[in-house]
């Protein structure tokens, strides 16, 4: 009984601290990814890109993804708001990327889905320092 008040200040603390990221390496790659829809709005058409992003935590060198659609309502002027959805991966190293964009995985994504749904697509390529 007497370990019953420091566990729950173990759990409190552990589930009120904030989760820090550690910084990634230098030379790791994020591939951002900037999809305006052919049918912009539609619900449906962003949500099958979001899960054909999903399926590219599957490929070797991936790190991580992160996709969703624009934060709005936004007033702040120099936030870019008029696409339908993003994507951030992060990938390990310029060989990561350069495998990543043949691989299948991705292929199918791009093949399937995005260039149907897709009317433009911009992507950035950011090297970490």
């Amino acid at each position: 009984m007497r370990f019953l008040p420091a566990l729950a200040l173990i759990c409190s603390l552990g589930c009120s601290a904030p989760l820090a990221r550690a910084p990634l390496p230098s030379g790791t790659i994020s591939h951002v990814v900037v999809c305006y829809l052919k049918t912009p709005g539609d619900a449906v058409a962003r949500q099958k890109i979001v899960e054909a992003a999903r399926t590219f935590r599957q490929i070797p060198g991936v790190l991580s993804v992160e996709v969703g659609q624009p934060l709005l309502p936004s007033t702040r002027p120099v936030v870019v708001k008029d696409y339908d959805v993003a994507c951030v991966i992060t990938l390990k190293s310029r060989a990561a990327l350069a495998a990543y964009a043949p691989h299948p995985i991705h292929q199918k994504a791009v093949t399937e889905v995005l260039n149907p749904l897709a009317a433009k697509i911009v992507i950035y390529d950011i090297v970490g320092e």
